[in-house]
């Protein structure tokens, strides 16, 4: 069985860019510890006639049609907008540093 220790979880938190606590360590390790026991049983599994898929429903294509339609008026695109001027959206300057 892989575990996962400390050391691990510290490179992983380092490589996230998150702070952990002491007891955040030890509680990740472990838990990375029993995901990795349930994908090793899983692999022990015989799957030589289980047909491969990337989903468990027999979806395909669900998307909607693409029709043309009115676009929103000016003044209903704008409504919810921060910052508007002269009809349109107002952001801030991109400057280069």
């Amino acid at each position: 069985m892989t575990t996962i220790d400390e050391e691990t979880v510290v490179h992983l938190a380092e490589l996230a860019r998150i702070t952990l606590s002491d007891k955040e360590k030890k509680e990740f390790a472990k838990q990375l510890s029993n995901i990795l026991e349930f994908f090793s049983q899983i692999s022990e599994l015989n799957t030589e006639n289980v047909k491969p898929t990337y989903h468990v429903l027999e979806l395909k294509n669900v998307f909607r049609e693409d029709e043309p339609k009115e676009s929103l008026p000016q003044d209903v695109a704008l409504k919810n907008a921060p910052q508007k001027e002269k009809g349109f959206f107002k952001a801030p300057r991109i400057t280069e540093e």
